[in-house]
């Protein structure tokens, strides 16, 4: 059954973004969002610890921030908990996991079901996990490249929104194909994101229609 999510024409879509590290996808987005045409605002950072470069990214251009960490909570369906009930207070149209290493729970996935999305650093469903680029280059691939995808409870299979290859050279350390793929990444995210808010989407099994 194919389920649609529309945004309204004019209106600027309200964009929670969850990070862990450095924060450059979010750059990206905050970058993007200055031009009114782009159709979105980033309303909050969220983060699952603090003393990262991200948050400060996100208190320079003036916007919210929360920290949950996961060993504050009692159990990890109290983190969940918090973070779904957060991020909801901020109203998004649109939740963006930007490098955020924690798994959030069926709550939290069932709140913002077709609402939560992720970028990953391979062409899924190949080389899922932690190690994208380092498992393509001892496989020996060609190519490879980023997703981005809806979360769903498993981990990066969800269905696919978007994909961009990357070619894999001869010559290529992890370091020089973690970097290209990182530069694709973040223009696939910015260009993904924008036409999802502008022209909505819609879910049909597991294909994403943007548009």
């Amino acid at each position: 059954m194919a389920r649609a999510i529309e945004r309204v024409a004019g209106m600027t879509a309200r964009l929670v973004v969850l990070i862990s590290g450095s924060g450059s996808n979010l750059q990206a987005l905050i970058d993007a969002c200055a031009d009114p045409a782009y159709g979105a605002e980033v309303v909050a950072v969220g983060a699952d610890r603090d003393g990262i470069e991200g948050l400060n990214r996100a208190e320079r251009a003036g916007i919210p921030t929360f920290v949950h960490k996961v060993r504050d909570f009692a159990a990890r369906s109290d983190w969940d908990s918090a973070m779904t009930e957060t991020v909801a207070g901020y109203e998004p149209d649109l939740v963006v996991s930007a490098g955020f290493l924690k798994l959030l729970g069926d709550g939290f996935l069932e709140r913002f079901d077709g609402r939560y999305i992720n970028t990953h650093n391979s062409l899924l469903p190949s080389f899922p996990g932690m190690r994208g680029p380092a498992a393509a280059l001892e496989y020996g691939v060609k190519v490879t490249g980023a997703t981005l995808f809806l979360c769903d409870a498993g981990v990066d299979t969800g269905q696919i929104i978007a994909q961009v290859a990357v070619p894999v050279l001869d010559d290529d350390s992890l370091e020089t194909l973690t970097e290209r793929i990182k530069v694709a990444e973040r223009q696939q995210l910015v260009d993904t994101v924008g036409a999802m808010v502008r022209g909505g989407w819609r879910v049909e099994g597991r294909r994403v229609v943007v548009g």
